[in-house]
Parts: structure tokens; sequence; C-alpha cells
């Protein structure tokens, strides 16, 4: 039973409960299967293959022939529909790309360039769904960026089969190379290199436990991560304007995703929160995953009625969800007061899914509070940048003294004998 809750002061903590964690056993598991893919490459991933998918096969990579049916298996309209969700994308991210800047004073010069990373890897969850709006979130960025070697990791069932969809995303985004691996198997070679799957700078994309748990093990030792991806979640902020259905509808849209999934409204309006409450009833029984948004629900769904829309917001910052939806009549005028969250949608006609599929901005985002201080995916996941400094035998001798007694007061006389043997007399 979903209950409306009266907002008097409580935590957001108190109020929706504490966020998930990866267990440590976990851990454990994922750290064994990591160390044997490292130790027997290929021949750890076969076995896991086939351990955990039922997957037997001699060759991960998925070949040109395979591309070429995903795209006479797939309806015209929706490789159409792919293909202009990939120009959004590409649109929104290319606004991301850095410019390197230079001071330079004549006999001194300081700077800094941007360049992409020389190889990344994208996970793309498979099993009992398709997501090829996954695919177009990763890649595009990371070309972008300029990426060169761009591969991507996907599980496969028994049958050895990558989802059409997922295929043809990858064709139309630039993938460089798909191979059928799930788990944190598919995390560790990509992270450490088998014979056949190459080892990449950086490792993006979402995952349960095992994946999640896998990135957060390499990260710092094999490569660079996008950050560690937990269950998702929706905020919805509605005054009493908001249409119902269209919130409840918004809520389910998350709940959907999984048991642990959690999806929240607040609301001034208290008649708005008991129609929701009846919506969601209503519209739970034509989902086709019922199931599992109404664990999820049962679970995570919180209404909680304040005072004002600001207290909302309030609210909210404390929480940081994955996604904010603003359902009030003049959201911008909100907007500014939002401080923590991952992506935020305005108005009382864009749903979360928008962001998800079609709009441009990236839909991989901050989970489990980290909004506070994390970044959607972005174009900068791809790229790093380097500083670079000069300085001619005149600037350095107008800096030495300087220098020289910064290094001594920290005990670092080679430091500054490295100044002083350059500016003596």
């Amino acid at each position: 039973m979903i209950k409306i809750i009266k907002y008097s002061g409580q935590s957001a903590k108190f109020l929706f409960g504490e966020r998930d964690e990866i267990c440590g056993n976990v851990e454990d598991k994922v750290k064994e299967i990591i160390a044997e893919v490292r130790k027997n490459g290929d021949g750890a991933l076969k076995r896991y293959s086939e351990k955990f998918d039922g997957f037997v096969c001699d060759d991960f990579e998925v070949k040109a022939e395979e591309f070429e049916e995903a795209f006479k298996e797939i309806d015209g309209k929706l490789i159409q529909t792919i293909k202009n969700s990939v120009d959004n994308i590409k649109l929104f991210h290319s606004k991301q790309l850095r410019k390197g800047f230079e001071i330079n004073c004549g006999d001194r010069v300081v700077g800094q360039k941007f360049t992409p990373v020389e190889s990344a890897g994208i996970y793309v969850p498979g099993g009992t769904a398709a997501y090829p709006s996954t695919v177009l979130m990763n890649a595009v960025p990371a070309k972008i960026a300029g990426v060169n070697n761009l591969i991507m990791a996907t599980p496969v069932k028994a049958d050895g089969k990558v989802r059409a969809e997922v295929l043809v995303a990858a064709a139309l985004c630039g993938v460089d190379r798909v191979f059928k691996m799930g788990g944190a198997q598919a995390i560790a070679a990509m992270a450490y290199g088998t014979e056949s799957v190459p080892k990449v700078d950086v490792i993006t994309g979402p995952g349960r436990d095992y994946v999640a748990t896998a990135k957060k093990l390499v990260y710092g030792v094999a490569c660079g991560i996008d950050m560690i991806a937990g269950p998702s979640e929706i905020l919805i902020i509605a005054d009493k304007n908001a249409n119902a259905r269209f919130v409840a509808a918004d809520l389910l849209s998350q709940a959907e995703h999984d048991k642990i999934a959690s999806a929240i409204l607040l609301t001034d309006c208290e008649d708005l929160a008991n129609e929701v409450v009846v919506e969601l009833k209503s519209q739970l029984d034509s989902l086709s995953r019922k199931d599992i948004a109404q664990a999820s629900l049962d679970a995570n769904c919180r209404i909680i009625l304040t005072d004002n829309l600001e207290q909302a917001v309030k609210l909210s910052n404390e929480y940081a969800p994955e996604h904010l939806e603003l359902a009030v009549k003049e959201p911008f005028k909100l907007l500014d007061s939002v401080k923590n969250a991952g992506s935020v949608f305005l108005g009382y006609n864009t749903p979360e899914a928008v962001g998800d599929y079609y709009a441009g901005a990236n839909h991989t985002l901050p989970t489990s509070g980290t909004a506070k201080y994390a970044s959607p995916l972005s174009v900068d996941d791809f790229m790093k940048s380097t500083q670079y400094v000069y300085y001619t035998q005149s600037a350095l001798e107008g800096a030495a003294d300087d220098i020289i007694s910064f290094a001594e007061a920290e005990g670092l006389g080679a430091h500054a004998n490295s100044v002083y043997v350059r500016v003596k007399k």
C-alpha cells in the first residue's frame, strides 16, 4: 500500500529510506572473476560465459554478417528513429567539447590542452531487455571526443545472438568492435585485455551488482570509469495543476526498471496526491512488467505532502535524485533552485522518457545521491587534459627566490637546488 506522508521536518534519509549498497559477498566473488580473467584470458571468458549465460563459443567478436543480418531484421522506421536520436545526441554533446587555453607572457607560457583517450569500452546490459539507447548514450560522446578505438561488450543468451536493435545502434554511432560477453568478466576483459579483447583506457556503461562492483575494483588500477551506477530513481515535484495520470505514468516508468528502483512524488496538493495513488493502481494492471513495478512501488515509492514547492525543492536537493521532474506551471522559476539532480525535466509535457531516448541529453546519470558531486556522462569522460609550462632563463631568474623559498619550507632541498643551479652566477 502506497502511503501519503505529511512532511514535518524529517530528513530525506528518514523519509525516503536508505539507498541500496553493494553486498560484501558480491565483491569477494567479483575479485575471483577478475583474477581468473587476468590469469587465463579468453579461457576464463569462455568458462564464465558458459556458466552464467549458457553461451559456448570460440570467438566472442560479432562478425560483419551479423551486423548485416541485424539491419535486415529491424523495421526501417525503427532504424530511422535511432538515426534521429543519434542526431539529437550528437547536437547536444558537440556543445560539450572543451577547448584548451594558453597564457603567453612572452618569457613564460602556461597552458592546457585536451586530448581523447586512446581507447574506450562501453558496457551494454542484455538479458530480458534490449538497450539500444544505452549504446547511443555511451558511444556518441566517445566518438565526439575523438576516441578512435571504441569497443562494446554485451551479454548474450545460449543462442549467441546480440539483439538486432543493439547491433544496429552500435553500427549507426560508430562502435568499432562488439564482443559477446557480459558481467564482471566482461569488465575484467576490457580493463586488463585478453588474447582477443583489447585493453581499454576507460570503461563506461551501466550494470547490476556484479558489473558495478567490477568497475569499482578496476578503477584507478587498470583503467578509468564513468561512475558506479545504482538503482534507477525518479523524483517528481508537482503542483495542483499537474495531471495525476501523467504523474503516475512517470513514476511507473522508473518503477518498471527494477524491483529496487525508486519513485517519489513531492507535492503541495493533497487532492493530487490522492489522485496519483488511484492512478498508480489503475495503470499497474496494463504493464507488461507489472510484477517488477509493483515490487518497486511497495518497497520504494513515497508520496510526500509539503507546505509549498520551495520546501519540495529543498527536500529534493537533500535527496539528489537521478531524474527530477518539475511538473509545475512555471518550471523555469524553480530550476535555479535545483542544486542536486542528474537531469531535470521541465513542465507538464516532458516525461523522463524524452531524455532516455530522444532529446539529446545523456541518460547515464549519477544515482544514489551522488548528484551532489557527480555529473551525467559526457564528452569529458572520454577526454583528458594535459598542462604545459615554459620558462625562459630570465623568467626563471625572476621567480627563483619564491620557488626556492617554497621548496625549502617543505623541506625539499633537491627541488630548491633544481632551480638554484640554473640561476646561480
